[in-house]
């Protein structure tokens, strides 16, 4: 009878853990932190997705290119002799040596020549932003109407079923799929995140500060996914890395599950949110406008190099593989530096948003316009340092105001705004790996990196337009508002009312504000 008390103790014992966790969990000050968390996981692993497979893919393509076809003429006694052991580190050179005394019929036996191996390497690259570029106006829309965790557990769904299709796939066709799927995951995943955090965190600097610990998750991400991925496909091999992430992505959803509780009465109560403003009226709004083109100016210079700095280094410096990869592992320094120089600044000055945004435009050009002038590896590292440190500061400064923009001059429902950051980014990355390589072998290299410079330093006097916008961070909160006079138009208004003022029409309609003065007498809710 002695085992029975451990026995009736064990379920005691869980349910006392049990409550303590659900105690932890209604406090909100707790739940605001674990929804960080849960987001910035969620960030993280999209990004590491990302990247993870830059130094995999090539394996995966050499062994689909040395599959022979069924319609090859070579006979098995003309095939090259087996590689020895030694030489599994230089599989290229390898290959090269042991088919130099092949007759010439012998190229036949390459599934893919060798010209379109970039190409189609660039073309799966850009398969993931350019699905989501599709997805976003429609994610944007869905987000609104649903809040912002189901959709965040739908991206977390389809980015683990993309990570296990990464982990067993074979051929190209494979690849592709789980890239696309994965563009797909992240039109959710993404933008439900980062329009959660701006929910979560309406007042400022709380708010810039949980950005800024979001866009340091995404640069972590991006930077560790390389070496990361390179060590475990070397030592574990090439499932490994995809596993690790899939049951990152699975715990992730999970805490999701335990913390927002999606599919209770309360989630469902929170999701009837205020009509948001539609996705194709904020496009058209002139602040958000500019925002936008900066999110996209800023990141095309890093879009474009990562595909192509790596052949420009090998022939400029002779550098060698691990140089080339290492290159950009410590730009991620100066990124956090940017992240938290911008949050700082932004809670002591924040009327000068435009200001950082404008400047790290110059530093992102600057830096763009030196990458071709280095010829060794210390400089070009300072130059690629540079260039992430202008990047932190133009999404650190400028993310925050979209959801300012969309507090005083439209409905505080975020998905949509941040759909369409989302597109920002994601048309520098549609583009940088399919129409990079294209310059540089028609204009090069140099005419590439000062092209894209030139363009940042054009954009930054553009973000002038933005400098009203600190006027309006001169609204009072809403216990002062209810205590001693009606709202007068700017976020205490949108916050203070349960569903938005509404004309003839039927459609959203933004109490009038300060910016009043500044629209020279246009109205973006009347009827075109």
């Amino acid at each position: 009878m002695e085992p029975a008390a451990p026995t009736r103790q064990a379920p005691a014992a869980a349910s006392k853990l049990s409550e303590a966790v659900g105690a932890a969990l209604q406090d909100p000050r707790r739940q605001r932190r674990l929804v960080l968390v849960i987001v910035c996981v969620a960030l993280f692993l999209d990004n590491m997705l990302y990247m993870v497979i830059v130094p995999i893919v090539p394996y995966y393509m050499r062994a689909a290119s040395e599959m022979p076809t069924p319609t090859s003429k070579i006979s098995v006694p003309n095939l090259p002799t087996p590689i020895p052991a030694n030489a599994s580190t230089n599989t290229v050179n390898s290959s090269e040596s042991s088919t130099g005394g092949m007759p010439t019929g012998s190229a036949e036996q390459h599934h893919y020549p060798a010209d379109s191996e970039d190409v189609k390497i660039g073309v799966l690259f850009a398969s993931k932003a350019i699905l989501q570029l599709l997805v976003n106006p429609l994610s944007g829309t869905f987000i609104d109407r649903m809040s912002y965790d189901l959709p965040l557990l739908m991206g977390l769904g389809v980015l683990f079923a993309s990570t296990v299709m990464f982990a067993f796939a074979e051929g190209y066709a494979m690849l592709f799929a789980a890239r696309s799927l994965q563009g797909l995951g992240s039109a959710f995943a993404d933008t439900s995140s980062i329009a959660m955090i701006a929910d979560k965190y309406p007042e400022e600097p709380e708010r810039s500060r949980a950005l800024g610990w979001a866009l340091a998750f995404i640069s972590f991400g991006s930077l560790v996914a390389p070496p990361f991925g390179g060590f475990l496909h070397e030592f574990a091999g090439k499932t490994a890395p995809f596993l690790v992430l899939a049951i990152v992505s699975l715990l992730d959803a999970l805490l999701l599950l335990a913390v927002a509780k999606p599919f209770s009465a309360a989630a469902r109560a929170r999701a009837n949110l205020p009509v948001g403003t539609p996705i194709h009226r904020l496009m058209l709004d002139p602040y958000i406008a500019v925002v936008a083109g900066a999110l996209t100016t800023c990141n095309i210079p890093l879009a474009f190099l990562e595909p192509t700095i790596a052949t420009w280094m090998k022939h400029t410096m002779a550098a060698s593989e691990w140089e080339t990869g290492l290159a950009w592992l410590p730009a991620f320094v100066p990124h956090v530096l940017g992240v938290y120089l911008t949050v700082r600044l932004a809670a002591r000055y924040p009327h000068l948003q435009w200001l950082y945004g404008a400047f790290g435009l110059a530093v992102i050009g600057a830096s763009s316009c030196l990458v071709p002038a280095c010829r060794s590896f210390a400089p070009l590292v300072v130059s690629l340092c540079g260039l992430c440190f202008g990047i932190a500061l133009v999404d650190t400064a400028l993310l925050p105001t979209l959801a300012f923009l969309v507090d005083v001059r439209h409905v505080s429902v975020y998905g949509s705004v941040y759909a369409i950051a989302d597109i920002s980014y994601c048309v520098a990355y549609a583009l940088g790996p399919i129409v990079a390589g294209h310059i540089v072998h028609s204009f090069g290299f140099v005419q590439l990196s000062l092209g894209m410079g030139l363009v940042n330093l054009l954009y930054a006097p553009v973000l002038l337009l933005l400098r009203n916008v600190g006027l309006l961070k001169r609204s009072r909160s809403e216990r002062d508002v209810l205590l001693d006079e009606p709202p007068q138009g700017l976020y205490d208004a949108v916050r203070l009312r349960e569903r938005p003022v509404s004309d003839w029409d039927r459609e959203p309609r933004s109490p009038p504000g300060p910016f009043d003065e500044c629209e020279d007498g246009y109205d973006y809710y009347t009827r075109s």
